[in-house]
């Protein structure tokens, strides 16, 4: 096959939505590879290098991220579902929860207010702009809603979804050194923490890490998280003046 052929073969292939589909669970089977082989470090958490690298892929064969979202979106659907499902383990743990909800609604407010007040008082205090103290507040709740929460308050949602990502992964990383230092062992305890904190990424990983139990109330923390910031955040961001 010579070069002119292998010309057309990537102008049929770059045409085909199905590329980018492929190269998404291409890309995310070496991270995890490449996670496994450095012994499962959350540093480099599976979803952080595939972004890396599908990232530097785009950008080493040239193509718009609108072209790629084409043949990709279809995962992006599955998120929808993905989601629904974390009910499934939490109803199995249904008794459990009853139990503990006062005490969970608590740690969740808390968690909230404490998580968007230091991120406001710190960014003000460092001189940021409205928009960027707008995008930063929702920062640790799940992307959609992130999204639709800062679009609503005046901030940029794309901005506030990587710095969703961003959360997520530094998180993750925390997450098993805060647990060792303030010896937290029980499965719903570092759960519901990883959902209230990290959101998406902690609930993969008290799944991937930790358990069925971890992973339901990390599942629960990310739900509540949610709803009660959507409530919440343009209550505080009143308090700081921003709107």
């Amino acid at each position: 096959m010579n070069v002119a052929d292998l010309d057309q073969l990537w102008v049929y292939l770059s045409g085909n939505p199905l590329l980018s589909l492929l190269a998404t669970l291409v890309v995310f089977a070496l991270a995890v590879w490449i996670n496994r082989a450095l012994g499962g470090t959350a540093l480099l958490h599976p979803v952080t290098l595939s972004i890396a690298m599908l990232i530097g892929l785009l950008l080493l064969v040239d193509m718009e991220y609108a072209t790629y979202f084409e043949g990709a979106q279809f995962i992006h659907f599955l998120l929808g579902p993905a989601t629904v499902a974390l009910a499934i383990p939490l109803y199995d743990h249904r008794e459990r929860v009853r139990r503990l909800l006062g005490p969970l609604l608590i740690a969740c407010l808390v968690g909230i207010v404490t998580a968007v007040v230091t991120t406001l008082g710190v960014a003000l205090a460092m001189g940021a702009q409205p928009a960027t103290l707008l995008s930063l507040a929702p920062r640790s709740v799940t992307s959609p809603i992130a999204m639709g929460i800062a679009e609503q308050i005046g901030g940029i949602p794309s901005l506030a979804a990587g710095l969703v990502l961003l959360t997520g992964s530094i998180g993750c990383a925390l997450a098993p050194w805060v647990f060792r230092l303030l010896r937290v062992s029980d499965p719903a305890v570092q759960g519901f923490a990883l959902g209230l904190s990290a959101h998406g990424f902690g609930t993969a990983q008290a799944f991937a890490r930790i358990g069925a139990v971890a992973g339901a109330f990390s599942g629960l923390a990310m739900g509540l998280t949610g709803l009660l910031t959507a409530f919440l955040l343009p209550l505080l961001t009143r308090l700081f003046g921003l709107s």
